[in-house]
């Protein structure tokens, strides 16, 4: 028998150019329909932002408030070495960023002379409507902490 033997094309070793240019198309496609998304994060960080301060001055109210408690309704109270002042067994106007941790990580307002004090708190000097409140104690209303702002408010 003879052994019949085909001299042909040697077995494709790699992708053809067609096939190259239609995975970069579809990937340019991909990164058009990502990249929109991807750009608008700066607002999502900033009202993540005011919502961590929210939570730590509401942490910060209900530990020095607890500890005035036990204490005894001192007018003050000292943690780790630091004396703070207290209004109506809360937290100052002018103690709570310290207390809470953010003084350095937010731009703090001026202080509204009330009664009752407020203090604004916003992400950064750039989005001042990304806010949140806090409002001294009086003697009939304890401190507060504003809800913190909307998505819209911090684009």
């Amino acid at each position: 028998m003879n052994k019949m033997r085909f001299k042909g094309r040697a077995k494709q070793a790699g992708f053809t150019l067609i096939e190259l240019i239609v995975v970069i198309v579809i990937l340019g496609i991909m990164a058009a329909t990502a990249l929109p998304k991807f750009m608008d994060l700066g607002a999502d960080a900033r009202l993540a932002k005011a919502q961590a301060g929210v939570a730590a001055v509401k942490t910060a109210m209900s530990m020095v408030n607890g500890a005035n408690k036990v204490k005894g309704d001192t007018g003050s109270v000292e943690i780790e070495g630091v004396t703070y002042t207290l209004v109506n067994g809360y937290p100052a106007v002018t103690d709570i960023a310290a207390l809470a941790g953010i003084a350095a990580d937010y731009d703090d307002g001026t202080v509204v002379a009330g009664p009752p004090k407020t203090l604004d708190f916003a992400v950064d000097a750039d989005h001042s409507t990304c806010k949140f409140t806090y409002t001294e104690a009086t003697a009939t209303l304890p401190a507060t902490v504003s809800a913190a702002p909307t998505l819209a408010n911090c684009e």
